[in-house]
């Protein structure tokens, strides 16, 4: 169960509802997020829920039988909506779209991709400053001196940046030039650094792990809330599966599903979905019509000479034409929505 309290419940309050609850054999975790405070009941005693609604200090109650309790849309119907500020959001019933390189590799690189982003209207820039490759030798990112000079520029152009935390000890000091923290599918099970980004104030969009389920992926949400920080985002981005013919299967199954299973919002990335160039923009509106609320790909002005990902990278007159297209598609999809 959830138990959403007062804010003006007293301690007296609080401790007569935890013995009641766990009087039924119930065990209970209070959770305080930026938003509320809540008290998690886990047990599967059948019990009346009056019994314990009616007592003092609480705001709602609601039996949610999922394992994740608190990204679970069986208690949270109203979808969830991420402000990142500066009219930016990613929410349910508009289209987010987050476009950058695989790597931050440059000055002229970052102002290259913010010029392209303003053109095209898209307010959210991706890119890596830290980069888990599968070769130690490939290279690895700007690191944190790569952030600051982007989050320099990107401010400037009033651009949000979302970009990849690989482990606890570079949140604290990513914190204050990124607004979006990625966690990547080689971390989404990385549950210290799940707990640790559950204790900031910003936003955290985990994908999905390379050969993740859905609720594994859901679970993962709910470490970082059950810390405290509502601020998710769900991306799907393709999982391994037996198929060699692409990078990985881009799952839009998942869309629908994580959007009936959570009100979280839902991202898919078609890059490392399909990881193929010329197929990024059909796996997009595909992912558009599936239902998510926001799309993220990679953009470089010369995908050949990336650094990294190349092969699925748009250049910057193919990304534009994607942004016009997921825009017109999202447009479609909503009239279908009225039918």
């Amino acid at each position: 169960m959830i138990i959403q309290l007062k804010e003006s419940i007293s301690d007296s309050q609080k401790d007569s509802l935890i013995a009641e609850v766990n009087k039924i054999g119930y065990k209970t975790t209070e959770v305080k997020t930026q938003l509320g405070d809540y008290l998690i009941g886990i047990g599967k005693k059948d019990f009346d829920i009056r019994k314990i609604g009616q007592m003092e200090g609480i705001q709602d109650i609601h039996i949610v039988s999922d394992e994740y309790k608190l990204v679970s849309k069986k208690w949270k119907v109203s979808p969830t909506t991420i402000d990142l500020g500066d009219g930016v959001c990613i929410k349910d019933g508009d289209m987010a779209i987050i476009a950058g390189p695989c790597s931050i590799e440059s000055e002229d690189q970052i102002k290259k991709v913010i010029a392209h982003l303003q053109e095209s209207g898209i307010r959210m820039m991706r890119g890596g400053v830290f980069k888990p490759r599968t070769s130690p030798y490939a290279f690895r990112g700007m690191g944190i001196e790569g952030l600051k000079l982007w989050h320099e520029l990107a401010s400037a152009a009033g651009i949000k940046i979302v970009t990849e935390v690989m482990q606890v000890s570079q949140i604290e000091e990513m914190y204050p030039y990124t607004d979006v923290y990625q966690v990547g599918a080689r971390n989404t099970q990385n549950f210290n650094l799940l707990d640790e980004l559950g204790k900031v104030d910003k936003a955290v969009m985990i994908k999905r792990g390379i050969s993740g389920t859905i609720e594994e992926l859901l679970q993962s949400a709910e470490y970082v809330f059950s810390g405290g920080n509502e601020k998710l985002i769900l991306c799907e981005r393709g999982i391994r599966t037996y198929e060699r013919a692409s990078r990985n299967t881009l799952d839009l199954n998942a869309v629908p599903i994580l959007k009936a299973k959570s009100h979280l919002p839902v991202i898919v990335d078609p890059s490392h979905g399909i990881g193929i160039r010329e197929y990024v923009p059909q796996m997009a509106l595909a992912g558009v019509m599936a239902g998510a609320d926001g799309i993220i790909y990679e953009t470089h002005e010369v995908p050949e000479k990336a650094y990294s990902d190349g092969q699925q990278t748009l250049d910057f007159a193919q990304s534009a034409r994607l942004a016009d297209w997921i825009r017109k598609t999202f447009e479609m999809r909503k009239g279908f929505e009225l039918l």
